[in-house]
């Protein structure tokens, strides 16, 4: 009778440490979902920042044709963006046949761009 009782109450401590402890992982492993999201919304948002940069710097301001290796450059690095609308809209710009379409598909780019980075 003392065993089965002893048994009984060690059952019932065993279930509910495992509970307690399915609790406790599902509670974890919805913050690591929300923290892995998190890690890659700031991942994308670099990424997408370090391109605004070296376009801003290699192409607005550039003083005349922009040389091969920064061209290179900018499209290995829109490239890392793996958006399809961005590189979509950059495939725009690099053939526009005038000046005042490259304005208006930089303008459109640059929109893209900004609207990509994510704030949370």
């Amino acid at each position: 009778m003392q065993k089965t009782r002893l048994s009984f109450i060690l059952i019932v401590l065993l279930l509910a440490s495992n509970f307690l402890w399915g609790f406790f992982y599902f509670m974890n492993r919805s913050e690591l979902v929300t923290l892995r999201s998190q890690a890659q919304n700031q991942e994308t948002n670099a990424q997408v920042v370090t391109f605004t940069r070296l376009f801003i710097n290699d192409v607005l301001k550039a003083h005349g044709e922009v040389v091969f290796d920064k061209r290179l450059e900018l499209e290995n690095a829109v490239r890392a963006l793996k958006d399809q609308t961005i590189l979509a809209q950059w495939g725009k710009f690099i053939n526009a046949k005038d000046e005042l379409t490259a304005q208006t598909e930089v303008k459109n780019l640059l929109g893209m761009l900004v609207d990509k980075i994510t704030v949370k």
